[in-house]
């Protein structure tokens, strides 16, 4: 099979009868055909259509003794090899402005980067590594996953993290017990964006500075086992709003985020990467370098969004004539500087990639870490920026509808610009809105800030990883002469 087409994927995920809630009601029949994931399963179909279009065919694919198979499974040995992963990334990432944080070539990136690091597990478990990449080329499989544990008590030690809880007492997702099948997992983790509307879900440790071994564990299985459900958090994409005019966002990119609940859900042993194993749990995203390989792909992403971004403000600034004015034309600089900064890191982190322990070319990792910690605090200024571009333009926004009220009404008259007509001037300010500032845009903000990490711990890392000694040694000498 190796490569589906959108129509193959979306049959597929119809098939597999995935427990999935929404606003209170679990969704009956074809998912793809739920107000709630229409949009975002349209879009994912056309990302698997782009791979067997020949006009993209070429940047998104690598050939395997004979047979196509995704550039995000290939594993990077030389630096052309990491080039070609960053222009896959962003021509899929430009199909939706950056917007998509979990399109499946995140996920396809961390299963390559665990299998090739197989000799950091148990010799035990090394062969389910080489499964689960084998078995996600062979059947073009989506993912979700999730790292995080829901947020009961977040001081130094989690206080259900208790050996002696009571079942009815458990929170986060722990091993309950080892059977001659597996282990059996009971409890909840959070943020798994699109889940539900995926083949197969990766579980990861949750955390990796206090870890008790029934928490220790790592595994992937199918979205549909039995005792996984996934509760929605509310849609953006509705009945009501999957108007493209309206919602040029909203309406076809709303990953959706869910909780997953495992109620004894069975873990085969063949699906297990580790459990019950505390050292592996808090050295597997540093030792196997998937930090790295996930931020590879993140940075590249962002970078296309300021893109987008930066493409809204000028054509928004423009439209209304106000880019002479020395303040519009500071805001729109300080995206640009953003923009330059993020390829400028991505860069540096690519041309000075190198081989690690298991043979994989690996980006620069400190240049990586100071982008993503750099764009989780610029990517608010920017929206804030957007917002002062747009001013009370981005509040009286009417709907694609009352341009179709009595012509001696007409909107098309009043809502006019210089350069665009009164409906396409509106067109523009709701992507701005919807991207900044509907629901959708305040996701989209609090995703940016929050990704991969709390700021501060991902500040606190780049300050340890960073090599300080050069430039101490400098000033020591410096104060000797």
């Amino acid at each position: 099979m190796t490569l589906l087409s959108g129509k193959q994927y979306i049959d597929r995920l119809d098939q597999m009868n995935n427990d999935v809630w929404v606003a209170g009601e679990r969704v009956r029949g074809k998912i793809s055909a739920h107000p709630a994931f229409k949009g975002i399963l349209n879009t994912k179909a056309h990302i698997y259509n782009m791979y067997l279009d020949k006009e993209y065919k070429a940047k998104l694919t690598y050939s395997n003794n004979g047979i196509d198979q995704k550039i995000s499974f290939q594993i990077p040995k030389t630096i052309k090899d990491l080039q070609k992963r960053r222009q896959a990334t962003q021509l899929i990432a430009r199909t939706n402005g950056g917007t998509i944080g979990r399109s499946p070539d995140y996920i396809h990136t961390a299963i390559m980067t665990l299998s090739q690091s197989k000799s950091f597990f148990d010799t035990r478990f090394q062969k389910n590594l080489n499964s689960a990449l084998e078995r996600a080329i062979e059947n073009d499989l989506s993912y979700t996953h999730s790292f995080v544990n829901p947020q009961t008590n977040r001081s130094t030690h989690y206080t259900e993290y208790l050996h002696d809880l009571k079942e009815g007492e458990i929170i986060a997702a722990r091993m309950l017990h080892e059977t001659e099948e597996g282990i059996i997992i009971h409890g909840a983790r959070l943020l798994a964006t699109q889940g539900g509307i995926t083949d197969e879900i990766l579980v990861l440790p949750a955390a990796s500075t206090i870890m008790e071994p029934w928490y220790a564990f790592a595994f992937t299985i199918p979205s549909n086992t039995k005792g996984v459900r996934f509760y929605c958090r509310e849609p953006y994409s509705t009945s009501t709003n999957n108007n493209l005019f309206n919602y040029p966002l909203s309406s076809r990119f709303d990953e959706i985020d869910t909780v997953v609940i495992f109620d004894h859900v069975l873990i085969p042993w063949e699906r297990i990467f580790f459990y019950n194993d505390c050292k592996r749990a808090k050295t597997v995203f540093q030792q196997t370098d998937l930090n790295m390989m996930l931020l590879f792909q993140a940075v590249s992403r962002q970078i296309i969004k300021t893109e987008f971004l930066l493409g809204i403000s000028e054509s928004l600034a423009s439209s209304i004539a106000i880019t002479q004015y020395q303040h519009i034309q500071e805001k729109i600089s300080e995206i640009i500087v953003t923009l330059e900064i993020m390829k400028a890191l991505l860069y540096r982190a690519e041309q000075n990639a190198s081989p690690n322990a298991y043979g994989m070319m690996v980006p620069l990792a400190t240049p990586l870490m100071s982008a993503s910690t750099f764009y989780q605090k610029m990517y608010p200024k920017l929206t804030d920026f957007l917002h002062q571009i747009g001013a009370s333009g981005l509040i009286s926004l009417p709907i694609e509808a009352d341009f179709e009220l009595d012509p001696t009404l007409s909107l098309e008259h009043y809502l006019r610009t210089q350069t665009l007509d009164g409906k396409r001037k509106v067109q523009l300010s709701r992507l701005a809105w919807d991207l900044t500032m509907s629901a959708f845009g305040s996701r989209q903000t609090q995703y940016e800030r929050y990704f991969f990490g709390d700021p501060i711990r991902l500040a606190s890392a780049l300050y340890q990883a960073y090599p300080k000694e050069p430039f101490t040694d400098h000033i020591h000498h410096f104060l000797k002469e």
